[in-house]
């Protein structure tokens, strides 16, 4: 299937690399090492020693010098081979992309190189058990202490906090934050820091990225671990967070592509009295709506990231991408489970085992209804509705 999106000679080698690495691990390579709870070492060194990791990042710090289109290429055809890393989006987008637009010169040079070949990762420690959307009303603070800061606080559904060598922490300001101005700090904080300490939080996901909450207890922070200007942080976000949203819709849309591909092999194949279940409607036009809808989300998702490499406004396409992919992609994979049958819930099919992780994408990393609220409040100029 070659779909809608017409890649040029660039992207189709970009993607054909993707692939030829991608296949030679699979959908049971990843579930194994999700349900031993074991991590995915080797093919992210390959991945980043191939160049694919950074290839968005600037090629003075290690990476390739493209764009987010390519790191959506790299995603979505991970995802599309059954392996829906969430650290992909993790630390090469969304920190790589914070450090970049807003790092130190020094700070660049310790950490995008690493981020870019796959030795180092970070993971982004945003969300607070009563701050969740509300990303202006986080409770880990950050006060100023001699030349350096002292943060205490926790933070919520951290992903992938076990596997990565530091996190990059958004904290409230003590020192600017005020009741009427909610000013944020960026710090890179090092997770073998005295006074950090994880605790896993058992999830349902089949997933070799598992999630944290994390405890600060006074951890003292040097001067170099401030990313750009204190007080600034909440601008400094946003650098991160269009790219998340835009490699999450390009996770979904792999998963769909997975999903739709295996489910429409399966009704090639299998017969019942002497016919394809393929031949039959009630199968056929299920899998042909769920194909259309994840190619839709597929377009938009590109679209978005060709927005924003070109630095125009991509807040709106990030955001329908995002909510377009999740809906289509959890709907793919529910059909193709449905065209299975009773094997669609077998670990052989590699279908059942990815629900929670496509599922998970309906909320995080911005949940439907938030996505909502943006386009009814920023597309059609709707009264706030909070």
């Amino acid at each position: 299937m070659t779909g809608l999106v017409i890649d040029n000679d660039d992207h189709r080698l970009l993607r054909e690399s993707v692939a030829k690495i991608a296949s030679k691990y699979g959908h049971e390579y990843y579930a194994e090492r999700s349900r031993r709870g074991e991590h995915i070492d080797e093919l992210w060194s390959e991945l980043g020693q191939a160049g694919l990791l950074g290839v968005h990042l600037p090629e003075e710090y290690g990476g390739g010098g493209a764009g987010m289109s390519e790191l959506a290429i790299v995603i979505e055809e991970l995802a599309a081979h059954g392996m829906p890393l969430l650290i992909t989006v993790i630390s090469p987008a969304i920190c790589g992309s914070i450090l970049n637009k807003h790092g130190s010169p020094e700070m660049k040079a310790k950490w995008l190189p690493g981020i870019a070949d796959g030795s180092l990762k970070m993971a982004f420690a945003l969300t607070e058990p009563d701050a969740g959307s509300n990303s202006h009303n986080v409770s880990t603070t950050a006060r100023k202490e001699g030349d350096g800061w002292v943060v205490s606080g926790g933070k919520y559904y951290i992903s992938a906090a076990d596997e990565c060598d530091a996190l990059l922490l958004v904290a409230r300001d003590g020192d600017l934050a005020t009741d009427e101005r909610k000013a944020l700090s960026l710090f890179v904080v090092p997770l073998d820091s005295p006074g950090l300490t994880l605790q896993r939080i058992d999830t349902a996901l089949t997933s070799p990225d598992r999630q944290f909450t994390v405890f600060l207890d006074n951890v003292r922070l040097g001067p170099d671990s401030l990313i750009g200007k204190a007080g600034a942080g909440l601008r400094q976000v946003f650098a991160g967070l269009n790219p998340e949203r835009i490699l999450a819709a390009a996770l979904c849309t792999g998963v769909g592509r997975y999903a739709v591909g295996k489910a429409g092999e399966y009704a090639r194949q299998r017969q019942v009295w002497s016919t394809p279940i393929g031949a039959h409607q009630g199968i056929a036009h299920p899998l042909a709506e769920s194909y259309i809808a994840v190619e839709m989300a597929r377009l938009v998702m590109m679209r978005a990231a060709e927005l924003f490499d070109a630095d125009a406004d991509a807040a709106e396409a990030a955001n329908i991408a995002k909510f377009a992919a999740a809906e289509a992609g959890l709907k793919a994979l529910d059909q193709a489970i449905q065209t299975h049958g009773g094997n669609g819930l077998s670990r052989e099919y590699g279908l059942a085992d990815l629900w929670f992780v496509i599922r998970l994408m309906r909320t995080a990393p911005v949940s439907r209804e938030m996505v909502l609220n943006y386009v009814a409040q920023h597309s059609l100029r709707l009264p706030d509705s909070y």
